[in-house]
C-alpha cells in the first residue's frame, strides 16, 4: 500500500477509500461514505466547492501535497472534519470521510459521542468521524500510510461496482450536483443527504 494508490482523480480515488478503514488508537472505522473535492482553476480538476478551490492557504496547504495525508479542519467553529489527500504530488484534492462503521475501540467512541442513539450513529456525518476517532487540528498533515503512525490507513481491497452508490455531495452550495459523493447503502453509518437551501437550483 502506498500513496499511488490514492495517486488518482478525485472521484476514483473518493471512490478507492470506501471500505477502508482508519486506525487512530484503539478505534477502528470502516469507511462507507466520502466525498471527492478538487482543486483550483489552475489544476486538472478545477472544483469551486473545494477549500483549495482559490489556490494554496495555509489552511488547505497538505491539499497539494502527496496523496494518503490526513487533512483536518474545524467546521463551524465546533466539529474537526477529517480528509484524506488525493492525487498526485502538487495537484491538490482530497476525500471528506462523510461517515463509518465503528469496527473496534466501541467503548471509547461511546465515552466520546455519549448523544449518538445507537452505534450506527457514533460515526455518521464527518463532525461524528472526527469526534469517534478523537481528531484535533494537532492531527492535521499525519501520514496515514506510514505504519508508525498515529492514525494510520488500512486501504484493503477495492470493492465492486455493486456495493457502491454515488451522487452529488452534501450541503455545498456552489457545484452541488457534482455527483462526488460515493457511499455503501448497506451501511446504516451513511448520513442522509441534505441540498444546500443556498444552491442554485436546476432549471
Amino acid at each position: 500500500m502506498s500513496a499511488d494508490d490514492l495517486a488518482l482523480d478525485p472521484p476514483a480515488a473518493a471512490r478507492r477509500l470506501l471500505g477502508a478503514t482508519l486506525w487512530s488508537g484503539p478505534v477502528g472505522l470502516r469507511i462507507t461514505e466520502v466525498e471527492a473535492y478538487g482543486g483550483d482553476p489552475a489544476g486538472p480538476w478545477p472544483d469551486p466547492a473545494s477549500h483549495s478551490g482559490r489556490g494554496r492557504t495555509p489552511r488547505n496547504a497538505v491539499m497539494f501535497g502527496p496523496a494518503g495525508v490526513l487533512y483536518v479542519y474545524l467546521s463551524y467553529g465546533m466539529h474537526y472534519c477529517c480528509n484524506v489527500t488525493t492525487g498526485p504530488d502538487g495537484i491538490a484534492s482530497a476525500a471528506l470521510v462523510r461517515a463509518g462503521d465503528i469496527v473496534a475501540g466501541h467503548e471509547e467512541v461511546r465515552a466520546r459521542r455519549p448523544a449518538a442513539r445507537s452505534d450506527a450513529l457514533l460515526a455518521s456525518g464527518p463532525g461524528n468521524v472526527g469526534s469517534a476517532l478523537g481528531l484535533t487540528l494537532a492531527d492535521y498533515g499525519t501520514p496515514l500510510l506510514d505504519p508508525s503512525a498515529p492514525i494510520r490507513l488500512d486501504l484493503g481491497d477495492p470493492l465492486p461496482d455493486t456495493a457502491v452508490a454515488r451522487g452529488p455531495r452534501v450541503g455545498v452550495s456552489l457545484a452541488a450536483d457534482v455527483p462526488w459523493r460515493f457511499w455503501l447503502p448497506a451501511s446504516p453509518s451513511v448520513s442522509t443527504y441534505r441540498r444546500s437551501p443556498r444552491a442554485p437550483r436546476i432549471a
